[in-house]
């Protein structure tokens, strides 16, 4: 299968080049050129399936022309060695835990994923690669992660400084070996921004080999529909509809999601929630995109003013608002709304929320009012310890940390403090 630039379908690429590119020469994101929807018995008979085999078949048709199938297993097995449970909180309302890989984020997944292709499709190359990648929170401690010790790669994460919490700032800047961590006087769009402007800069990709570890990446973005699958399997025996509520910030979580969808997952709707970073809740109701300058809040990993995936949502749905209304709503909440929600769900239930899921908790909540019968699924993307500061001004408790917490938190954090692109721009041509 070809990989084709949304700014110009005319430019192609393998998976394989598409991976170790990041993004087209045209600025495009890469798309799949199809989505076959899987056998109907597929969904038939999926609780019979493993984590494995689901995530194989859903994926096998985007890579398999670069990636031999035992080679795809080993990738598969080395990626999900961790549980997804759904876990009821209230009657129709259910959360997605994604927070329990090794560093406690739902990003744990596609960094590994494409971590195994990228050391994959590495092997016997002359040339390094250097992944660069901008965070506003879990990203880089996934990738991080993921990457640690790969051979063939070095990993450059870029983060804006102060507007992480001490726990994912530690998970990103304690590791050392072929991770370095670059401190911005900035925000996160400021970072994304230096990233972007990098892959174009002929004077850097002359002599290095520069990918991207965002969700910009088709490696890191595609393989988030697993955990969708992965929840339907548990929930369909409540034979109700299935409504996913997603904490968005760059919408590729959200969007891997709607490709489970096209690959025939039944699922009523989709609902993005986010912050007070509300361009895509703008869109939504007048279809008029306007970035603007992020807003930081206490959900940091969604203080997103320009979501570069959203373009990819747009295209699945042939950028036809009404079309994309049918399947998409997408509501903004405050920190105050978001706070009051995680003091209520606490007390009526003992369910510990993060602020991101709590803002997706919010959106389902909204959308229920008037889709009262629908089975809703939250994603509850970090670990709540990730937030410490918040919940214990919030809830006032203080959570067990847990052990992949605690093994960074003493450890001396290192990271190069730059404010321009020039600046990063000398560190990657000196190193």
């Amino acid at each position: 299968m070809k990989f084709y630039s949304l700014n110009n379908q005319n430019i192609q690429a393998t998976f394989k080049e598409a991976v170790i590119a990041g993004i087209a020469p045209d600025k495009g994101l890469y798309f799949p050129e199809s989505i076959i929807p899987l056998p109907a018995d597929f969904f038939e008979n999926i609780e019979k399936l493993s984590n494995h085999e689901i995530a194989f078949q859903a994926i096998h048709q985007f890579v398999s022309e670069d990636i031999p199938d035992e080679a795809l297993k080993d990738i598969i097995a080395n990626t999900l060695d961790f549980d997804f449970p759904v876990v009821e909180i209230e009657e129709n309302v259910a959360t997605l835990e994604l927070f329990h890989g090794p560093t406690m984020a739902f990003k744990d997944v596609g960094a590994r994923f494409m971590a195994n292709c990228l050391g994959y499709f590495s092997q016997g190359e002359k040339q390094d690669v250097t992944v660069l990648v901008a965070t506003s929170g879990d990203t880089g401690g996934a990738v991080a992660n993921g990457f640690l010790g790969v051979d063939g790669v070095k990993v450059v994460i870029l983060y804006p400084s102060g507007k992480v919490s001490e726990i994912q700032e530690k998970q990103l800047t304690t590791l050392g070996l072929n991770i370095e961590a670059m401190e911005v006087d900035g925000v996160f769009d400021d970072c994304q921004r230096m990233v972007k402007t990098a892959f174009l800069d002929t004077e850097i990709t002359d002599h290095k080999k520069l990918t991207s570890a965002n969700s910009i990446n088709v490696a890191r973005w595609l393989p988030q529909l697993f955990y969708f699958l992965f929840a339907y399997k548990q929930a369909k025996p409540k034979g109700k509809e299935i409504v996913f509520s997603v904490p968005s910030g760059n919408f590729g979580n959200i969007c891997a999601g709607m490709v489970a969808q096209k690959l025939g997952m039944p699922v009523k709707h989709f609902v993005a929630s986010t912050n007070v970073n509300d361009v895509v809740p703008k869109f939504m109701e007048s279809g008029v995109y306007e970035p603007m300058p992020s807003v930081a809040t206490i959900s940091n990993a969604m203080d997103v003013g320009d979501p570069s995936n959203f373009v990819r949502i747009r295209h699945l749905y042939q950028d036809d608002l009404e079309t994309l209304q049918k399947s998409l709503s997408s509501y903004s909440f405050t920190d105050e709304n978001t706070k009051a929600i995680m003091k209520e769900v606490y007390s009526k239930t003992g369910y510990v929320m993060d602020p991101h899921g709590a803002v997706g908790y919010l959106g389902l909540k909204e959308y229920q009012k008037s889709n009262p019968n629908t089975f809703g699924i939250f994603l509850e993307t970090a670990h709540p310890v990730k937030f410490l500061d918040v919940v214990q001004d919030t809830l006032e408790i203080s959570p067990k940390i847990p052990p992949q917490i605690m093994k960074v938190m003493d450890k001396e954090k290192k990271s190069y403090k730059i404010s321009s692109y020039e600046e990063l721009k000398q560190f990657l041509l000196d190193d």
